[in-house]
């Protein structure tokens, strides 16, 4: 590989990690936007947030194009391919994560075009903070690779999952109670399941980070495994 060509092939790879922080933070925001409208009830705002979902898809469609076209034309080596195999399995996360978004803006539309007086009162703003936080977190540790940081994004997906066990129990416990509540309490639990899948696919997206800077494969191998898998340096 000429020294022109090397320059160009780090271009490229630079330009679709950069892309895929751009298709994160867009994710991000619709998701910090859905909940808002939630909480709001601005059904035009809701409406908006599921119409802007296409953008995410559109992002998705190219990166994954532009991944396809570097492996197809610059044959890249062990560690650039793991890079590039990366960013596929992570824009199909970011892709997910926005579906979720999505989801949540079109629970919301239902719960609030409907009669809200028999409204379970669940708080779901601790659960939707951790999972942001998550998808921050690993977007970040993706940028600077860093797996530390991929790390404590794989164990906070326990908090989330608690945090969505909570609410669950709650809802259960309004429409055991009240079975008025029983339509108003599955929509909530249709978006608190939303948020717990958000932190699923953050956590994913660090386990590639991973993956990423240490070249194995650490899905499946529990949180006390790869912190030692880090730990090793």
């Amino acid at each position: 590989m000429s020294e022109h060509t090397s320059k160009q092939f780090d271009a490229d790879l630079e330009h679709i990690r950069t892309r895929v922080l751009q298709m994160g933070g867009m994710v991000e925001m619709q998701i910090f936007k859905a909940m808002e409208g939630f909480q709001s009830g601005d059904l035009a705002y809701l409406d908006q947030i599921i119409d802007d979902d296409h953008r995410v898809n559109l992002m998705e469609v190219e990166l994954d194009e532009s991944c396809s076209h570097i492996i197809a034309k610059r044959q890249p080596a062990a560690s650039d391919l793991r890079m590039i195999m990366t960013v596929i399995k992570t824009i199909t996360d970011l892709e997910r994560a926005g579906d979720e978004g999505k989801k949540i803006a079109k629970m919301a539309v239902r719960f609030h075009s409907a009669d809200a007086g028999l409204a379970p009162h669940v708080e779901l703003k601790h659960a939707a903070t951790l999972a942001l936080e998550m998808l921050r977190k690993s977007l970040d540790a993706f940028a600077r690779l860093d797996v530390n940081a991929a790390a404590q994004v794989v164990r906070q997906d326990s908090d989330v999952d608690s945090a969505f066990k909570s609410i669950m129990r709650q809802l259960i416990t309004y429409m055991m109670e009240d079975p008025r509540t029983i339509s108003h309490s599955i929509e909530i639990l249709f978006i608190a399941k939303a948020i717990e899948r958000i932190g699923d696919h953050s956590k994913n997206i660090a386990e590639y980070v991973i993956y990423m800077a240490k070249g194995r494969d650490v899905r499946h191998i529990g949180v006390e495994e790869i912190e030692k898998e880090v730990a090793r340096g």
